[in-house]
Order: structure tokens, then C-alpha cells, then sequence
């Protein structure tokens, strides 16, 4: 029952793709003179529509929800109005057709002078025969161990300054909302979205799966930023990452440091699963819904930037500065 309500949904968005891209985007990419980018442009289609899907459970079903049982009063409209900005430039495509011409266009190019060479691309979901001849136990797996990559990768982002001086402009928003998930710098975008499709490359994930891999993430990322004061309860907070669960990772001066020092770590690096945490001993399921941002923004004024260009200036500034580790 379960297989094939999942193989109807599939089938749905393929055919939906199919015609939007015959109807809409090939005969743009023939104007334009870019037949040669077909295979791209349909692809880009798919990443079209999940986004604009996306943005319409955000306002139709999120929103509603923010407004019903906030975390907090919403003081800063323009700070939200920035997020926004973000969250186009990713869900709608540009960011990802950025992406297709430039460093995955080189992966893929990699990749396929590996398999000239004799070294075929391994399937992880074929390590189990019989027990993954399914689509939805296949994705499952796959969902899985990007979380599990997604949480080591977001250590990563909080452990190394480097990294930190990009990633502290996610957590300098002072009034999180739904819009916040997509608000990094691009260059952390570009590290983070490289290391996803590296990996999606090398256990073998379909095209068809991947997209469908960062779509439920990225939703469920959009939920656990939102202005809602919500959790699970105790066994759903283990179970699935909510937004009291994760507004702590946002929190000044849990989410972001180690116990008692002021200094690189924190708390609540799952991104859909709490288990990484739980694993390795970086959960806090504390009842509590504190002020979110950094400790310096907070403490010593330190600017993050207002607008989105300044907000990119500024993080380029604190990469290649000795920047302070909180």
C-alpha cells in the first residue's frame, strides 16, 4: 500500500515535470539558443517545481501556524524580509542552476572519467538484496545516511573557525522564522552542496531520489526554524528533530558552545533525525525557548550585516580575519 502511494507520487511529479518542461522551459532553452542544455534544463525543471511546492506548504501551512503559537513576538520584519530573499534564491533554482554550470558540472565530469576507468559507481541500497527491492525501503536508507553525513557536516560548521566565520550568519538572526533555513553564506552553500552531491554520487542516489531527499529536508528545516513554540513531546523529540529541539542550536550561548566555555561546539547538529545527537552526546532536550543569535553579536555589537549583500561582505571579512571562536 505504502510502495505504491509512494511509486503514484513519483509518477505524478515526473509526469507534471514532463510537462512543464515541454511546454514551458524547452522551447525558452531553444529561443535562447541552448539545446545543447536540455538535459540540464529538465532536471532544473524538477528542482522548479519542489521549490515552489516548498514555498506554497510554507505560506498555506507554516505561516498560519507562526502566527497561531509563536515562540516569540515578531519585533523584526525587515530581518525576515532578507530571509526571504534567500530562501527565493535557493527554492526557486538560481542557486542551483548556478551550481549545474559551475563545481557539479566538474563533479560529474569526475565522476564519469572514474567510470571510464573501470570504477563503477557503488549502490548502497543494493548491499541488501531482497530486503531493498522496494522504492520506499530504498529511500528510506538513503534518507538515513544523508542524515547521518548532513550531521557531521553541520559538527563540522561549529568545529572549525574557518567554517564557523561562514556559518555564523545562519545563526546571527536574531528573530528565526520559517525563512531562516536558507539563510548562509553562499560560499558555506557552495561547501555544504558539494559534499551532499559528492556523496549522493558515491552510494549511488538517482537523480529522482536526491531531489526528493533534499526536498523533505529542506521542509522539515523550514518547520524546525519557524517562530512556533513547539515539540514533539518527550518521545517525538527523539524521534524526529522539532522546533523547540532545534531553536536551542539557535539559542545564544548553548547552541553554538561547548559546556561552560566560550568557545566552538554547542548542542542539536541533527538536521531531520535527533539520533546523531543522542549518539554522540550532543543532545539538549531542555524545555525552554531562549533568545537566538551569537554571542559576540549579542555581547560586544559585532555587525552580521542588514541586508544580503552586506550580509555576504561581512562573512567573507570574518573568513580571511582572525576571527574570534564565539
Amino acid at each position: 500500500m505504502l510502495t505504491s502511494f509512494f511509486e503514484f507520487l513519483s509518477d505524478s511529479f515526473a509526469f507534471m515535470q514532463l510537462v512543464l518542461f515541454e511546454s514551458v522551459v524547452q522551447p525558452i532553452a531553444f529561443h535562447l539558443g541552448a539545446g545543447n542544455l536540455l538535459d540540464i534544463a529538465y532536471e532544473g525543471t524538477g528542482w522548479l517545481m519542489v521549490g515552489v511546492v516548498q514555498i506554497v506548504v510554507m505560506v498555506l501551512v507554516i505561516s498560519p501556524l507562526e502566527k497561531w503559537k509563536p515562540a516569540e513576538p515578531l519585533v523584526s520584519p525587515s530581518a525576515v524580509k532578507v530571509d526571504v530573499i534567500y530562501t527565493l534564491i535557493h527554492r526557486l533554482g538560481l542557486f542551483k542552476l548556478f551550481m549545474f554550470f559551475t563545481f557539479e558540472n566538474l563533479l560529474e565530469t569526475a565522476f564519469g572519467t572514474l567510470r571510464v576507468h573501470g570504477l563503477p559507481t557503488f549502490n548502497l541500497d543494493a548491499v541488501w538484496p531482497g530486503v531493498t527491492d522496494t522504492a520506499v525501503v530504498s529511500f528510506v536508507i538513503y534518507l538515513v545516511v544523508f542524515d547521518a553525513v548532513n550531521y557531521f557536516i553541520h559538527r563540522g560548521q561549529h568545529q572549525f573557525n574557518s567554517w564557523w566565520a561562514l556559518h555564523s550568519l545562519h545563526h546571527s538572526q536574531r528573530q528565526m522564522t520559517m525563512w531562516t533555513d536558507n539563510r548562509n553564506h553562499l560560499l558555506d552553500d557552495i561547501v555544504t552542496t558539494l559534499l551532499l552531491s559528492m556523496v549522493a554520487m558515491l552510494i549511488g542516489v538517482g537523480p529522482g531520489q536526491f531531489v526528493a531527499l533534499v526536498a523533505i529536508g529542506q521542509l522539515s528545516e523550514n518547520f524546525q526554524h519557524a517562530n512556533i513554540k513547539c515539540s514533539f513531546g518527550w518521545l517525538g523529540d527523539r524521534l524526529w528533530v522539532s522546533p523547540r529541539f532545534h531553536r536551542l542550536h539557535h539559542s545564544i550561548g548553548i547552541g553554538h558552545e561547548s559546556a561552560g566555555r566560550q568557545t566552538l561546539g554547542g548542542h542539536n547538529f541533527g538536521v531531520l533525525f535527533p539520533w546523531w545527537d543522542m549518539m554522540f552526546g550532543t543532545a539538549d532536550f531542555s524545555n525552554r525557548y531562549d533568545p537566538t543569535g551569537v554571542r559576540d553579536q549579542v555581547e560586544n555589537g559585532r555587525d552580521y550585516g542588514q541586508g544580503f549583500w552586506s550580509q555576504q561582505k561581512l562573512g567573507l571579512t570574518r573568513l580571511f580575519s582572525k576571527y574570534p571562536q564565539s
